[in-house]
């Protein structure tokens, strides 16, 4: 059992189970959850039970027992009902719902499986689980794709090491060539869509073997017999050839050459339990990509956000401290105000403006915090100018953009 346990110091690695419907995902889930339980019998002081979450709002059992279920927190029946909506509809805003509690899903993950965070009143605490295991629901799609499943996994991957494990029908994919072909592209897809490892699980190896449908993805000629022979099949049939599909089959192979070798493939039986050591092996290959490659973009990206926040910060508080430069200028009230230690006349009427202005001219004297101010405003109604030039042009182009000169003195006035 050595090979599905981790070093006890380290984080759990979260393996969230995604594939489409009837792929047999839910019961890959209870043999991997099974065979962690069966691992922390076998030795209960070293290893933990997996720390097992449901995702799937809509599923009315599920055949192991879940640490967090959405279904405590998010009635899907109730959801469909009040916000008139269909199966698909009620599953994307029932995770939607979900997703608003993220922060006090990852308070309780974090409490409960970082090694740093467990208590330290005892002198040996219990060790910490290894996994972290997320079932998903079947409608693959509308967790892959939606905001709700990106908060999800991105809040996971932030704190603990992910890995997404694709749970393949076997039998039904090495059916026929354009079939295994959707599921790699739909592989593909989600690979890219999470940027998070990836392990392919073809399920259901007691039915069909999945050493077909793997010499279909390292053997390109391979793959081209397989689909020669469709096309033979089709033939003889009366049905013609594969015409344009047969091309596009053909060319998606070659493209997803260098997408196959980034992938590790494992071959499971979820109701023998064959595979399972293999499939947890894969795990810990997984778990050691995402630290080497995956965590330092995560925390490049984490800085840049950081970054982002703190130039906006900044922004903003020059934006005040320039306010506020310009509402210093009508400091002093009534008559009198003090300037340069002394009070001085304050103008309370135009034509006061006017004389004191006159004399200040005859007499040749310039106020040299006046002549600063006046530099300021400058400054200020230029930079005033240039954010509403840009305002303008976005809204309405060219033609805005020359009367925004005449916009600010009417705002400004």
């Amino acid at each position: 059992m050595a090979s599905s346990t981790s070093n006890p110091q380290q984080p759990p690695v979260a393996i969230v189970c995604v594939g489409m419907a009837g792929s047999g995902k839910t019961t890959f889930m209870q043999r991997i959850n099974a065979h962690l339980y069966q691992s922390h019998q076998q030795s209960p002081s070293t290893t933990a039970p997996p720390y097992v979450m449901n995702l799937d709002p809509a599923v009315r059992s599920v055949p192991f027992e879940s640490n967090i279920d959405i279904r405590d927190s998010v009635n899907y029946k109730e959801v469909m009902k009040q916000y008139n909506l269909g199966p698909n509809g009620g599953i994307l805003t029932s995770l939607n719902l979900f997703s608003t509690k993220i922060d006090q899903v990852m308070g309780i993950l974090e409490k409960r499986c970082l090694p740093s965070k467990q208590p330290a009143t005892e002198a040996k605490a219990p060790p910490s689980p290894t996994h972290i295991l997320l079932d998903t629901p079947g409608q693959i799609e509308v967790f892959v794709w939606s905001a709700s499943g990106t908060i999800l996994l991105s809040s996971l991957a932030s704190s603990f090491p992910t890995v997404i494990a694709y749970i393949i029908d076997t039998p039904r994919t090495t059916a026929s060539t354009s079939t295994f072909m959707s599921n790699m592209l739909y592989a593909i897809s989600i690979l890219y869509k999470t940027r998070l490892p990836m392990i392919l699980v073809f399920n259901k190896t007691d039915v069909k073997d999945e050493s077909e449908a793997v010499e279909w993805m390292r053997d390109f000629e391979s793959f081209q017999a397989a689909l020669r022979e469709e096309e033979a099949a089709m033939e003889e049939r009366g049905g013609g050839g594969g015409g344009y599909m047969s091309s596009l089959l053909n060319s998606m192979s070659l493209v997803l050459e260098e997408f196959y070798n980034a992938l590790s493939v494992v071959g499971v039986s979820s109701m023998t339990g064959d595979g399972v050591e293999g499939f947890f092996e894969a795990v810990e290959e997984k778990r050691q990509e995402f630290e080497r490659e995956y965590q330092p973009e995560l925390e490049r990206k984490r800085k840049g956000m950081e970054g982002m926040k703190a130039e906006m910060r900044e922004r903003e508080v020059r934006r005040m401290m320039g306010d506020m430069g310009v509402s210093s200028k009508a400091k002093g009230t009534g008559k009198y105000a003090a300037k340069g230690g002394k009070l001085e006349e304050e103008a309370e009427t135009v034509s006061d403006v006017e004389e004191m202005e006159a004399e200040e001219a005859a007499s040749g004297l310039v106020d040299p915090d006046e002549e600063m101010a006046e530099e300021e405003d400058v400054e200020f109604e230029d930079g005033l100018k240039a954010r509403y030039e840009s305002a303008l042009r976005e809204q309405g182009g060219p033609a805005a953009t020359l009367k925004s000169a005449e916009y600010i003195r009417r705002t400004q006035g």
